[in-house]
């Protein structure tokens, strides 16, 4: 495998005009340049103050058919959560992530709400997980995979519910990256980092949009409130 990626480089070098080795300087010089991760060109609409991301966020988040809920304070996540479900006609049953983000929330005291924490299995109807970033560029959200985060959560159930804290919304995608390299720090980088915009589709088929097709066709974020905490 080794030699046929060496070649694959050498191919690549020699139609760029760099046939031969590559010399120590340009080795520390590559090095150097993926140590510094600059940041590529960020739009002028992911800068702002957090309220303007804020808002910003939400506005291209319920562009792409995502559904928002923002809350004041962790008090109000559960009720939050089971009023959503209750306005879908949906089991008052989910499968949580075993994430420590997700114990801030006082899930105890909303009776009505069966909380498996685990992995999504096949026949869950709706998942609940906390988001490591929210991304006002797009609207997306940023998720990666661990222990706590099982990646099945944000595929295999027909709806999926987002918990994210305002504190958490950056403006850019090269932010978002950066934050996650200093959670993570050693770790980095996880098995999979996933950027979630809106619910799954595709245009694949014939060119007809279809929702669903690839993970959750229902995509809520419960925005909590939180700037100043």
């Amino acid at each position: 495998m080794t030699g046929t990626r060496d070649r694959i480089l050498s191919r690549i070098r020699a139609s760029n005009g760099r046939a031969g080795p590559v010399s120590a300087d340009v080795a520390a010089s590559n090095a150097a340049r993926l140590a510094a991760h600059r940041a590529n060109l960020v739009p002028a609409r992911a800068r702002g103050d957090a309220a303007a991301l804020a808002e910003r966020f939400v506005a291209f988040a319920t562009e792409v058919a995502a559904t928002v809920d923002r809350v004041a304070g962790p008090d109000a996540v559960p009720p939050a959560v089971a009023a959503y479900l209750a306005r879908h006609n949906l089991k008052a049953e989910l499968a949580a992530a075993p994430d420590p983000a997700l114990d801030a929330f006082p899930w105890e005291r909303q009776k009505t709400l069966a909380i498996r924490r685990g992995k999504a299995l096949a026949d869950d109807a709706v998942a609940l997980t906390a988001s490591f970033a929210g991304i006002a560029e797009t609207g997306s959200l940023m998720v990666h995979s661990g222990a706590n985060t099982p990646n099945t959560l944000h595929f295999m159930a027909p709806t999926h519910i987002a918990v994210l804290r305002t504190k958490d919304i950056v403006g850019s995608y090269e932010e978002a990256w950066a934050a996650l390299r200093r959670r993570l720090g050693d770790a980095f980088p996880p098995r999979t980092v996933t950027l979630i915009t809106g619910p799954s589709r595709t245009s694949d088929i014939e060119k007809t949009s279809y929702v669903g097709m690839h993970g959750p066709h229902r995509l809520h974020i419960i925005l909590v409130d939180d700037q100043t905490a």
